[in-house]
């Protein structure tokens, strides 16, 4: 019997679907820094500024720590995206929802039974006042008992949006934020928990959001039975590199954010302030750039999991066609309002004046960091973490620090010359080893490395 020839569908065909993955993401990222908003404002009215420093503090700890941490939600998209494509989608995906839950039930663990260290090296670190110590104390001593959570959400979250239940994530992030918010109100306001007030809020947020998202995995894989193999050497050892590899990439990236914010307030308050100012820009471009990257990691694992290379270089480059169109509107919005921008973030006159020299960097960040945004979905749906690691150490070390070494002479500005350059380096260097990968046939290869 003859076997039809597969035709490649054309790179126009289906867009919708990317879009459909895409834009709930972007949506469900807009709240999150919202929910910041409030945990500010409940605290910023308080009558005793120590209260919000403290809680700031403590929250950026663990902030820190969770974000270092986003390792578990990158290696549990990729994953669950490809088992969503193979032969036996059910039970694959079974397979990594239940490998992925115990590591980070481990992880979890850890944190909690390490939160005295954790917190002494933070005050250790901050050096805060007293009073300001006995908030943060207050409050990293209540949220840190969501850290299980807080884990348990990564891997869920990733799960659900390797599945392509984009929509669902957007609900279930909606809904943890209000209950958040509401719940900050009630137990301050109504209560008078103070500073442990808004750490109990984002616990039991955190633990709602949990219940949620378990839910809905569970009604995913109904039916399916855990298998002891699924946690054998072999399996333990296939998670732990891959995870491995997308932490060192975390730590690089981090180290990176870290040195800019250090060498910035070294710089002096005003270039502090105005790194604080143009950091927005850069989360404004994260929350459109990253829900492309979201669409792409799904449908490119399922891509590979159904081992079509085709597939994952038409995605890939849909992925780029609306990336690229996202940068340039980004770039248009940040030259003709950007001076305004920046006045809604400060009413300082000084910081304002400081600031608006780096608007043509501004304009340029989008065009040049989108590529890095773009192909980090793909290479997360590739679950190619070495590669992922490499770039970003090459990026960090061969492009960053020298390119600010060379140019500190400018003072502040350096800074952000070398992150733009470190940024577009990521994007090109992930670009080189995608289509290393596709010249030699390798796109389906096993993932891990």
């Amino acid at each position: 019997m003859s076997i039809a020839t597969k035709q490649p569908k054309p790179l126009w065909f289906d867009h919708t679907r990317l879009l459909a993955l895409a834009l709930p993401m972007i949506l469900a990222n807009i709240t999150t820094p919202l929910l910041g908003l409030v945990d500010t404002a409940v605290l910023g009215h308080m009558q005793i500024p120590a209260m919000l420093a403290g809680a700031s503090i403590g929250a950026l700890i663990l902030t820190q720590i969770y974000w270092v941490c986003g390792f578990l939600r990158m290696s549990s998209t990729g994953l669950s995206a490809q088992a969503k494509g193979s032969e036996a989608p059910k039970v694959e995906s079974a397979k990594v929802l239940w490998q992925t839950i115990a590591f980070s039930c481990i992880l979890g663990l850890i944190i909690l039974l390490l939160q005295q260290p954790i917190l002494h090296a933070g005050l250790a670190l901050t050096q805060p006042n007293d009073s300001v110590a006995s908030y943060l104390n207050a409050y990293f001593s209540t949220r840190v008992w969501g850290a299980p959570a807080a884990m348990l959400n990564l891997v869920l979250i990733g799960w659900l949006v390797g599945q392509q239940k984009t929509k669902q994530v957007m609900i279930i992030q909606i809904i943890g934020n209000l209950l958040n918010a509401g719940l900050d109100i009630a137990f301050v306001y109504g209560l008078g928990f103070s500073v442990a007030g808004v750490a109990l809020a984002s616990v039991i947020a955190e633990y709602s959001m949990t219940a949620m998202a378990l839910y809905l995995a569970l009604n995913q894989v109904k039916g399916v039975h855990v298998a002891r193999v699924w946690f054998n050497r072999a399996a333990r050892r296939v998670l732990m590199k891959l995870n491995g590899d997308m932490l060192i990439r975390n730590l690089a990236l981090q180290g990176c954010l870290a040195f800019l914010t250090i060498q910035g307030a070294r710089y002096g308050e005003t270039s502090a302030a105005v790194n604080a100012i143009l950091m927005q820009f850069f989360v404004l471009i994260a929350l459109g750039l990253d829900g492309i990257a979201y669409g792409v990691e799904a449908l490119i694992g399922e891509a590979k999991g159904a081992k079509d290379a085709d597939e994952i270089k038409r995605r890939t480059y849909q992925g780029l066609f609306w990336s690229s169109l996202f940068a340039i509107a980004y770039s248009v919005v940040f030259y003709a309002f950007g001076d305004g921008i920046i006045r809604l973030l400060t009413e300082h006159g000084d910081i304002v004046d400081a600031a608006l020299p780096y608007l043509p960097l501004m304009v340029l960040l989008p065009i040049l960091a989108h590529w890095c945004f773009l192909f980090d979905g793909v290479f997360v749906g590739l679950t190619r973490a070495s590669s992922m690691r490499n770039t970003m150490v090459i990026s960090a070390l061969g492009v960053y620090f020298p390119i600010w070494f060379f140019t500190q002479q400018a003072g502040n500005t350096s800074l952000w010359y070398a992150l733009i350059a470190f940024l577009f380096a990521r994007g090109i260097t992930l670009g080189a080893s995608f289509y290393r990968l596709a010249a030699n046939d390798t796109l389906c290869k096993s993932s891990i490395e």
